[in-house]
C-alpha cells in the first residue's frame, strides 16, 4: 500500500500530507522531518520544502516546492501588478518566507529561529498534515487549538448543510 501512495503522489503531481508526528528541537534549533512524511515525497529530486508563517492561525505552513509554485502563480495570476494594492499584497505574501531541505543523514530541517518564534516554539513541535500542505505548531498552542468535537459538528452542519 506504501509504494501505491508514494506511486499515486507522484503522478498526480500534488503530495497529500495525513497524521500528525511530534518532535523536540535540538540545541541548534533543528528538528526532525517525520519520516512518514518523507516517504511520500519524491526521492528522484532534491526535497525542497516552503516555510511560511500563516495568514489565521499562530503555526507555520510547510508545502513542497511544487505546491509552493502552484499556490503562488494562482494568487499572481489574479493580480495586477500596476495597482499599487495588488503589489503591496504580493509583497507580504512573499515576506517571511524561507526554503528548507532535510539533510540526507537525519532529516533534520533548520527552520529559522524568527519563524518558530513567532509562532511560539520553545522545545517540543508538532507536524500535522493538513492535505497539501503541513502545519507547523508548537506542541501547547496545538493542543490548545483543538476544536470541541459539538463546535466542529455544529460548523460542519453550518457550512455544508
Amino acid at each position: 500500500m506504501e509504494n501505491y501512495v508514494k506511486s499515486f503522489a507522484i503522478f498526480a503531481g500534488m503530495t497529500k500530507f495525513v497524521g500528525e508526528y511530534r518532535a523536540k528541537t535540538d540545541d541548534k534549533g533543528r528538528l526532525v522531518f517525520p519520516s512518514a512524511f518523507k516517504s511520500l515525497m519524491d526521492s528522484t529530486r532534491p526535497m525542497l520544502l516552503v516555510v511560511k508563517k500563516n495568514l489565521f492561525a499562530p503555526c507555520l505552513d510547510m508545502f513542497t516546492y511544487e505546491e509552493w509554485e502552484r499556490e503562488s502563480e494562482e494568487l499572481k495570476s489574479r493580480l495586477n501588478f500596476f495597482n499599487p494594492s495588488h503589489a503591496a499584497l504580493w509583497r507580504g505574501y512573499m515576506r517571511g518566507r524561507a526554503i528548507v531541505e532535510p539533510d540526507s543523514k537525519l532529516g533534520r530541517i533548520m527552520v529559522p529561529r524568527t519563524l518558530l518564534d513567532s509562532i511560539g516554539v520553545e522545545k517540543e513541535v508538532v507536524f500535522a498534515g493538513n492535505d497539501h500542505k503541513i502545519e507547523l505548531w508548537a506542541r501547547d498552542r496545538y493542543e490548545s487549538s483543538a476544536m470541541p468535537e459539538e463546535e466542529f459538528t455544529a460548523l460542519a452542519e453550518k457550512i455544508l448543510g
